[in-house]
């Protein structure tokens, strides 16, 4: 066993999400030998390399893995039907050996009888009998079946009775069995049969009632839920509310059972759905091959092409290369946005598929319904392509140092800043006025370093340059550069707003005597403004690591900054209303707040729910409906 083979594993399975989804174990050729299904992929893939798999032939499986790839999905019945598409489509080696005991249960309806019947079945497909599923919750596919009945009356399998009537019927045809009389089964005294045993239904009707179940659980439900809520209305007019909630279950399960499935297409179309996701200069791309309406394949790329290249260019360049090299073309790309050159590329494609019938390839763009859903899936996991590519490589790892590097450089400083602190304003014009300070240690984030600092300066409006000298100077001051909460001096100052901030700064800290490297980021043209270089500001590579790191610092600085803002401006206005009501103190306004849950649903609350709820007198609670009504919902 190749225990760094395996640690490489186990480390690229930390990046692997908690989502539902289709795993596929690859060998050292590339080979995908074995497909498997799972609630939360990071858990189910772990238990293989952790051995916790109990089945004999598992340690032979983790032996022969050199990598994996997985396809993210909505839901568990998703993952099954995409899991049963691959298996079909590679035939993968231990599939055949560790084959999974449970057999999915089906809803059947015995099309080959005269009075077709429906049943729950584990059964293998019969060429007679039309399955729908499968389905992931055997209880849940139970109480359909019941729904079913209850709604259209059909005959159950599993009934004695219509099991004798078809085995007279094959005896003795079905003129000599309903021309005698024959008692009705007891699903047809109670309502969920149609007494077809009996004689008390024509085959023709029988058909009917068999096409409207069929189409039930085809997933039309809309017209049964109708029914069912008619039900419920008639059963609350009753005052029969045991009987609506039972109802109301029923509806409960028919929308548990409608998962919409995104693996599969209604229709029996070809197509290939492009998922792209972009990251800085580089990109993942995720096909989704669609053939005959089935998720049948998933494949994945990695392209580096810069952020000067504009993502239509690169995922032009992509769909060239690709479809260059494929010998499978669809009659349908689905894509989020079209090329420009869209005509072209589509003549060229239907060159390249050369149907027989003239058929066309056409670039689609849904903006609703299924496909939009299958361009979803395939963005994400396109996205999650190219998470396992920086897993997979390091990226993040060489990506920092060589911006540390960069900016050392760039900035003429005597080492790499391992340690960068960012401030930023925000305010409303002069009020609420508060200042963050990020700190990235290695070129991450640093949260345990965050500091957030109230503005005391009284201000008539805003006045960043006054603010920003103040946090730098109780940031700086003797007191908190010998606090070790406040950790080591940096060895980079990043001031957002370019020369302007970078001259208060040097104002504030020269006066201190405090001399830290620093540099102004101006917003316009990401340009680096710096103490001693007066030609001009200091630019750093398009694209390049060491800008992509300041971006990600001042970006950082402006959220916390905005956070912290939003956070002062809502608590004062909650404090400032509620003072404004007589006969409320803190005491009341705590009580007030945590017995509805909140400002907002305080504001919410009717007259009638705040005199109700007992928390002030009457008096109080019809003096605060007034004044929160004065400030609206």
């Amino acid at each position: 066993m190749d225990e760094k083979r395996i640690a490489d594993i186990k480390l690229q399975l930390d990046e692997v999400p908690v989502l539902p989804g289709v795993y596929l174990w690859k060998d050292a050729e590339g080979q995908v030998i074995y497909v498997g299904k799972a609630k939360q992929l990071r858990a189910r893939m772990r238990q293989y390399v952790n051995f916790q798999d109990g089945r004999a032939k598992i340690p032979l499986l983790v032996d022969a893995i050199a990598s994996f790839e997985y396809i993210v999905v909505e839901n568990e019945y998703e993952a099954l039907v995409l899991e049963k598409n691959l298996i079909d489509q590679y035939s993968p080696f231990f599939n055949a050996d560790f084959k999974d005991d449970k057999s999915y249960p089906f809803i059947a309806l015995t099309e080959g009888d005269l009075f077709p019947a429906i049943k729950f079945t584990r059964e293998k497909h019969k060429p007679t009998t039309a399955y729908f599923g499968p389905f992931t919750d055997s209880r849940a596919a139970r109480r359909l079946v019941d729904i079913a009945r209850r709604i259209v009356p059909l005959c159950s399998a599993n009934c004695s009775n219509w099991r004798a009537m078809n085995r007279q019927i094959e005896r003795q045809g079905a003129e000599a069995y309903f021309a005698e009389e024959h008692r009705p089964c007891f699903d047809c005294h109670v309502g969920i049969g149609p007494g077809a045993c009996s004689g008390q239904i024509a085959p023709k009707d029988y058909e009917k009632s068999v096409k409207e179940v069929e189409r039930f659980l085809s997933g039309s439900h809309k017209g049964f839920i109708e029914n069912l809520k008619q039900e419920i209305a008639e059963a609350a007019s009753e005052l029969d509310f045991e009987r609506a909630a039972r109802l109301k279950g029923r509806i409960d399960t028919i929308n548990s059972l409608a998962d919409k499935q995104h693996a599969v297409l209604s229709g029996e179309d070809d197509a290939d759905v492009i998922g792209f996701f972009r990251e800085d200069s580089i990109a993942g791309v995720h096909v989704l091959s669609v053939r005959e309406g089935r998720v049948i394949n998933g494949n994945e790329f990695v392209l580096n092409k810069g952020t000067d290249v504009p993502d239509q260019d690169i995922l032009r360049s992509f769909l060239l290369k690709y479809y260059d090299t494929t010998t499978s073309i669809p009659r349908e790309v689905i894509v989020a946005k079209a090329p420009e050159d869209r005509e072209a590329m589509e003549q060229w494609l239907t060159e390249k598929l050369a149907n027989v019938h003239g058929a066309r390839v056409r670039f689609f763009v849904p903006a609703r319904g299924e496909k939009s859903d299958l361009l979803k899936m395939a963005q994400t996991n396109a996205q999650h392509t190219l998470m396992r590519y920086k897993v997979r490589t390091n990226y993040e790892d060489k990506r920092i140092n060589d911006a540390l590097l960069q900016l050392e450089s760039a900035l003429a400083l005597d080492s790499p800043p391992l340690r960068i602190e960012c401030f930023d304003i925000s305010t409303n014009h002069g009020t609420y006025t508060v200042a963050s300070m990020v700190v990235f240690t290695d070129g991450r984030p640093d949260k345990s370093q965050y500091r957030r600092f109230k503005i005391r300066a009284e201000l008539d409006e805003a006045n960043d340059f006054l603010s920003m000298q103040e946090v730098l100077g109780r940031r700086y001051s003797p007191e908190r550069m010998a606090d070790e909460r406040f950790g080591r001096k940096p060895d980079l100052l990043i001031l957002d707003g370019g020369k302007p901030q970078l001259t208060a700064a040097m104002e504030q800290l020269g006066a201190m005597g405090v001399n830290i490297p620093m540099a102004g980021l101006a917003k316009r043209d990401e340009e680096l403004f710096v103490p001693w270089q007066d030609s001009g500001p200091v630019v750093l590579p398009s694209g390049s690591p060491s800008l992509y790191l300041v971006k990600q610092v001042r970006d950082e600085s402006h959220r916390f900054a905005i956070s912290f803002h939003r956070e002062l401006r809502g608590k004062a206005m909650t404090t400032s209303i509620l003072d404004e009501v007589a006969g409320i103190g803190p005491v009341r306004k705590r009580a007030l707040l945590k017995h509805f849950g909140g400002f907002r649903k305080l504001r919410e609350a009717t007259e009638e729910e705040l005199t109700s709820a007992g928390v002030v007198p009457e008096e109080v609670a019809r003096e605060l409906y007034a004044v929160l009504r004065q400030y609206g919902k």
